[in-house]
């Protein structure tokens, strides 16, 4: 059997591999640098390659550029303790077999190295494979275990043209994964276009998304081209796509299984050369279960489904994330930038943040603004946020409806029951849409407690409750609540 190379600048790497390579009985070299590794591909090839990026005598992903022209078939794996976004997809990018983050578990490195092995026998072909390259990546920031698989997965995206489904919480940041999609793709040279189904009313939305012909309805001046028009060759972001009208489900599904469509009152059908990237931060399987979502459209759209983890689920980036906030804002707002003092950095790193990454970012603006000396204390903390750390949360799992709180039962007595007994009443008095007028009294007094507690502010109000702002605006507009 050919050796595994390892290739690090830092010998205490180097000694935990060649220790762990020596129990499997498996041969190996290091080297500390990658020029050694260049003269000695000269007389010799490697099985596996196991190389650090950032060292002094040179970068590995250089030296994966050159291995991968001269060597195409050798799988290399990357590792580094700098792990973000942009040298993930450079690393798929220049043909990697893996994306290994420091600190790593020896066993799991261990089998890494066995399947890259295994996959270095079955590649005989002999086909190059391309060569390593770069792109601006969109600020995506993390270092938790959660986020490094959401980078791999952008990096094993980089080649593909598939339908991709973003779910998770609201502010998480699911356009900016959306963006990075569509940067590293084939498609990157194209128009990414954004449309968020909550934000735009329901009549207008087919026009929205498909455009229409002059004439076609009473205001239509000119013919307008809709988003799938507008993305041609690109990609075309959804957001909130659970909000989507059902009829409008119809058309979509259509598109994504014919590819083509039509403007409305138009008689040609036009291509859909657009690559589809839905999110949402609800419970697609639940909203097919009670009817609200098309069972065929989730399929549609669950080719690939990626999840967002919520702030609270890797909490040892909050640090990281609110000192880039802090600078991004002071240089937005043009002014020195402020410090974070090692206890409110210990304080917010232990807080819920259900507002999740844009609750972060809205608190480091505050900061900016509303702290008068360069280093932000716990006395400069606003009392709301340092009052919420306390409190017991409130869960929302999916859906609104009662059977889906989770923490609130007790509060009030037998809400649940005294519902019961309402919707019985309604039942034996004949009323009609008994199940859509009970939900919208369900939603307006749950808006209207939120609002309250927020004293009307509605975008805190969203995220306490975990839904969007432009769905807090539409639903205050439907059920006529003044906040």
């Amino acid at each position: 059997m050919k050796s595994i190379w390892i290739v690090d600048d830092d010998q205490s790497i180097r000694w935990v591999l060649e220790k762990a390579l020596s129990r499997e009985n498996i041969p190996h070299k290091s080297f500390s640098n990658p020029n050694d590794v260049l003269n000695a591909l000269e007389k010799e090839t490697p099985q596996v390659l196991i190389s650090d990026i950032r060292m002094p005598r040179g970068n590995g992903l250089d030296l994966l550029q050159h291995v991968k022209a001269s060597h195409p078939n050798l799988p290399v794996i990357i590792m580094t303790a700098y792990s973000d976004l942009d040298s993930a997809v450079s690393s798929f990018q220049g043909g990697a077999f893996e994306y290994l983050t420091k600190p790593f578990d020896v066993d799991k490195a261990i089998e890494l190295i066995h399947r890259a092995v295994e996959q270095g026998i079955r590649n005989d072909s002999g086909t190059k494979e391309p060569a390593g390259w770069r792109q601006e990546a969109s600020e995506i920031i993390g270092q938790a275990p959660a986020m490094q698989e959401i980078f791999r997965a952008i990096g094993r995206l980089a080649q593909s043209h598939a339908t991709v489904l973003i779910t998770g919480e609201s502010g998480t940041g699911k356009e900016l994964v959306a963006h990075a999609l569509h940067k590293h793709s084939p498609r990157a040279k194209g128009p990414f276009v954004s449309l968020s189904t909550s934000a735009v009313p329901k009549d207008l939305l087919e026009s929205e998304l498909f455009g229409h012909e002059r004439g076609a309805f009473p205001g239509a001046l000119t013919l307008r081209r809709g988003r799938f028009e507008q993305a041609d060759g690109g990609t075309l972001f959804l957001g909130e796509v659970a909000d989507l009208p059902f009829d409008l489900q119809t058309r979509l599904l259509r598109v994504l299984t014919d590819g083509h469509f039509y403007r409305i009152g138009g008689q040609d059908p036009i291509k859909a050369n657009v690559r589809i990237i839905a999110s949402t931060h609800q419970n697609l399987e639940a909203r097919v279960a009670s009817g609200a979502f098309r069972e065929d459209l989730l399929h549609r759209l669950n080719v690939i489904r990626l999840r967002m983890p919520s702030l609270r689920e890797r909490s040892e980036d909050i640090p990281v994330l609110a000192r880039h906030f802090m600078l991004s804002c002071a240089k937005g707002l043009n002014v020195e930038p402020k410090k974070l003092s090692d206890e409110v950095l210990k304080e917010i790193s232990a807080m819920p943040f259900p507002g999740n990454v844009r609750q972060l970012e809205n608190l480091c603006h505050w900061l900016t603004v509303m702290t008068p000396a360069n280093i932000v204390g716990m006395s400069d903390l606003p009392p709301d946020i340092v009052a919420e750390a306390s409190a017991p949360a409130v869960v929302v799992h999916g859906d609104s409806s009662p059977e889906h709180l989770v923490g609130i039962k007790g509060a009030n007595g037998d809400w649940e029951g005294g519902l019961g007994r309402l919707a019985v009443k309604m039942l034996q008095d004949g009323d009609k849409e008994v199940y859509d007028a009970l939900c919208a009294r369900f939603e307006k007094a749950v808006l209207q407690a939120a609002l309250e507690v927020t004293r009307g502010r509605r975008v805190e109000a969203a995220q306490r409750l975990g839904i969007g702002r432009n769905t807090i605006t539409r639903k205050l507009q439907e059920l006529g609540i003044d906040d």
